[in-house]
């Protein structure tokens, strides 16, 4: 299992998940976006029907019907009703939500204490289930680069 921090410090969360959840898509991958709060996960639900003028990327929310259909599912209760193979974490997570996923994209606000003490926490337990880890920040330009990378050949 592959787990992929983003310290989200220039890049809102509103920019981070429609992107992230664009890349997915092209991978021909489903995804779970995790959220703890339901009115986040309604945000969420209008943001990816409007985060372009020209675009959208088709998703349901659980509890709405047709899980099983959505290519991306937005949850918060981290059911993979669409048997997805990545799982999206807005608020963390522990390594025992994730494991059944091939990759997991953990984002974090790199302003808030809580939120990175959740994220250390998830990359000791990764890193000792053998999980390949990687942290991404931003460049001053916006691009997203790897800053660390463990891969202990396990998980």
């Amino acid at each position: 299992m592959r787990i992929d921090f983003y310290h989200l410090l220039r890049t809102p969360l509103d920019q981070a998940v429609p992107f992230l959840t664009e890349r997915v898509a092209a991978l021909g991958k489903r995804l779970l976006i995790c959220t703890a709060l339901p009115e986040r996960a309604a945000h969420l639900d209008a943001l990816l029907w409007t985060y372009k003028p020209d675009s959208w990327l088709a998703h349901g929310v659980s509890g709405e019907g047709a899980e099983a259909d959505q290519p991306v599912l937005i949850s918060t209760d981290g059911k993979n009703l669409n048997n997805a193979e990545y799982i999206l974490l807005t608020d963390g997570g522990t390594l025992d939500e994730i494991l059944l996923f091939e990759r997991c994209l953990n984002l974090f606000d790199g302003h808030d204490e809580a939120a990175l003490q959740t994220s250390r926490a998830l990359w000791k337990d990764a890193l000792a289930a053998g999980c390949e880890i990687r942290y991404w920040a931003q460049e001053e330009s916006g691009k997203w680069v790897i800053k660390a990378s463990k891969n202990t050949g396990g998980g």
